[in-house]
């Protein structure tokens, strides 16, 4: 027989049962048996390249057999760091991995955490101090809202995505109201720090300000323009106390000379303060480094809690990355950016086509007219649950994104290419919503013809004395 259901379940139930109500319940799902992928963050399809496999198993077989020759007690342990980096679960191994990041990246030092959330909790909850001020995109990621929240920052202030997006601004048009729902009201970053020029502390170098960016957004798929970022910092904050923090979870192995990143393709190592990567996108791997330098890396290893008080990655963890940046350095990885840039410019082309043919209205599908630069390619719908499951019906797995994780009006489709794919399975995606947006535009036509019937019928005319009847 069941338990009573307690007090709290009935209020978390509740708070579940509104949620689901606003069509925003979340769940877990798998993906359907032989789908083809259009939705992981596997950009360069590292996690199933055979060479880098066969790498992997190769190392860990040679640790197994090296650690036979071992009593146990002398034994590496393969499964499990056994704790913190501070305690018992820092390594060599580690270290130089770390060594080896920072070089690759042209990076002074380097510090291992869990992930790239953890990261970013740990750098923004422990270097702010009371009295500095963190500046952010809008549309920043979670965990950076997150190190915000247990930072001691006595100010948090956001600026417009728009302002500093290479591709976002077109997407409003000149009456204030963007194609998928309202601009932002947010300032610029030109002007949230030109007002900051005029703070007493700023200006005297007792403050300092953090600006955070992202080098790819996962859910438009866009790049900032990271130079004039640099420039506006230079310009308003003359001191040098402005510094800029860059989220390349995305970006890493994306953009750049093998892989190093967009801050790296941009030359501008020396004029940002930190990068956050994470190998959970393009590396095919799992964990996270900051970028930084050794003063900052210090630092962290005293201050940051994510870093201080959670195992550290294990072994096995620890050769996947290594193994991957064997890969990179390598140069094997060129021609798979290669090919995902063909397949990035092909799957923009094709769905534009679409929208050209069909015209469907802006409701039903709506692609940006630039051409993408990122294997990150929205599609805006006004029902991207209706998109997501019959593209997964037709064997394309793709998911719907929806408010809060995006603003409300900017729902869509987000399409993720990966250099496994293949035109072909492109052209699959693309006949799917094709006949998806051909329903719905009947659909539509059929519900517009019924209301102007029903109109038709409910209406009533009042004759004046100078009305004439026609017979």
């Amino acid at each position: 027989m069941p338990e009573p259901q307690s007090q709290l379940d009935s209020t978390l139930g509740a708070l579940l049962a509104r949620r689901k109500s606003l069509g925003r319940l979340r769940r877990l799902t798998n993906a359907p048996p032989n789908s083809v992928d259009f939705s992981s963050n596997g950009y360069l399809s590292l996690s199933t390249n055979p060479v880098i496999q066969k790498a992997l198993l190769s190392r860990l077989q040679a640790e197994v057999t090296a650690s036979e020759n071992h009593d146990e007690l002398r034994r590496r342990s393969i499964l499990g760091s056994g704790g913190s980096r501070l305690l018992d679960g820092n390594s060599s191994f580690a270290e130089s991995l770390e060594v080896k990041i920072a070089s690759f990246h042209n990076s002074e030092a380097a510090l291992l955490f869990t992930s790239a959330y953890d990261a970013n909790t740990g750098l923004l909850g422990s270097v702010p101090q009371p009295g500095d001020i963190i500046v952010y995109d809008e549309l920043i990621h979670a965990s950076v809202h997150e190190g915000m929240r247990l930072s001691r920052a006595t100010k948090r202030i956001p600026f417009a995505h728009d302002s500093i997006s290479e591709s976002y601004q077109g997407r409003n048009t000149n009456d204030g109201v963007g194609q998928l729902g309202p601009q932002s009201k947010t300032r610029s970053l030109d002007e949230v720090l030109r007002q900051l020029s005029g703070d007493e502390r700023v200006v005297n170098s007792k403050a300092h300000v953090f600006i955070c960016v992202e080098g790819l957004y996962s859910m438009d798929g866009d790049v900032p323009r990271l130079k004039e970022i640099v420039e506006i910092v230079d310009r308003y904050l003359p001191s040098g106390n402005g510094y800029i923090i860059v989220d390349e979870a995305h970006s890493v192995g994306v953009f750049g000379d093998n892989g190093r990143g967009l801050v790296c393709q941009l030359g501008l190592e020396d004029r940002v303060w930190a990068r956050v990567l994470g190998f959970g996108k393009a590396m095919g791997c799992a964990g996270g480094v900051v970028l930084c330098s050794s003063i900052t890396r210090s630092y962290l290893i005293n201050y940051a809690r994510s870093l201080i008080y959670t195992t550290s990655m294990s072994f096995t963890s620890l050769v996947s990355i290594d193994v991957v940046y064997d890969f990179l350095m390598s140069g094997q990885s060129k021609p798979l950016r290669e090919h995902l840039q063909a397949l990035i410019h092909y799957t923009h082309h094709q769905l534009y086509a679409l929208c050209a043919r069909l015209q469907p209205g802006r409701r039903i599908l709506q692609i940006d007219e630039a051409p993408s630069k990122s294997p990150i390619i929205p599609i805006f719908t006004a029902s991207p649950r209706s998109l997501a499951e019959h593209s997964q019906r037709s064997g394309f797995m793709v998911r719907p994104i929806v408010a809060p994780t995006v603003p409300a009006g900017t729902e869509r489709v987000r399409i993720c290419l990966h250099s496994a794919n293949t035109f072909e399975q492109i052209d699959g995606l693309c006949r799917a919503i094709e006949v998806w947006v051909q329903s719905q535009v009947t659909t539509d036509k059929h519900q517009e013809r019924a209301k102007s019937q029903k109109d038709a019928r409910g209406t009533t005319y009042t004759f004046t004395k100078h009305d004439k009847p026609r017979l």
